[in-house]
């Protein structure tokens, strides 16, 4: 059992170890080397869980959107029984989340699939699967929001989706440009102003 317990812990580590390093550096940037290094793990550990790096990105990307799901289900927006609330607590959940450091509020996936796209194509294949699962997690609750408030509306809620991770993401990118939130913080404010507008609901500063 003990064995089994340890083995697991390397594995974990790894895994935590790549979100890191490859946050803070980019996926070609990071080798085996550092990876195993932040992890505390020699290279023969690593490769008795993992055949490669990309393997270990592709277990790394599942493993991250796995933690981001489980921690917008337990934020406080989750409980709120109007669904374009739960929309805007969303962005204004986001934002929050812009205070702790760069590498920490960044994605792992957005990171890695502008690197591999067109390299690693099932890596970038898991990004996609990864990222999209989140927007539709979204799209339920902007499809609720949508039914209650603008049926009529010609947008549909999973375009919205898009758009908003879209925006999440070039937020990210700048703040890694800028070595700074600000600018980040401030297209997520113009975002919640966008979604009350095509919800057509008044106005509001985001919830800092």
């Amino acid at each position: 059992m003990a064995r089994i317990n340890d083995s697991a812990a390397t594995r974990t580590s790894l895994l935590e170890a790549a979100r890191d390093v490859i946050r803070a550096k980019g996926y070609a940037a990071a080798t085996v080397d550092d990876i195993c290094a932040a992890a505390g793990v020699t290279k023969g550990g690593f490769f008795h869980h993992f055949a490669s790096k990309e393997r270990l990105g592709i277990a790394a990307a599942e493993e991250f959107n796995a933690a981001a799901a489980a921690l917008f289900a337990a934020a406080p927006y989750r409980s709120d029984p109007d669904p374009l609330h739960r929309v805007l607590g969303y962005v204004d959940f986001r934002a929050s989340l812009l205070q702790r450091d760069i590498v920490q509020f960044s994605c792992l996936l957005g990171t890695m699939v502008q690197e591999v796209h067109s390299t690693h194509p099932a890596l970038r294949a898991t990004c996609d699967r990864e990222m999209s699962a989140h927007v539709a997690d979204l799209v339920r609750d902007l499809e609720e929001a949508k039914s209650r408030y603008v049926p009529d509306a010609p947008w549909s809620a999973e375009s919205v989706g898009y758009f908003m991770q879209s925006v999440l993401q070039g937020a990210f990118i700048f703040a890694k440009a800028k070595q700074s939130p600000e600018t980040a913080a401030e297209s997520l404010c113009h975002l919640r102003r966008y979604l009350e507008t095509i919800f057509n609901q008044p106005l509001k500063e985001a919830v800092p």
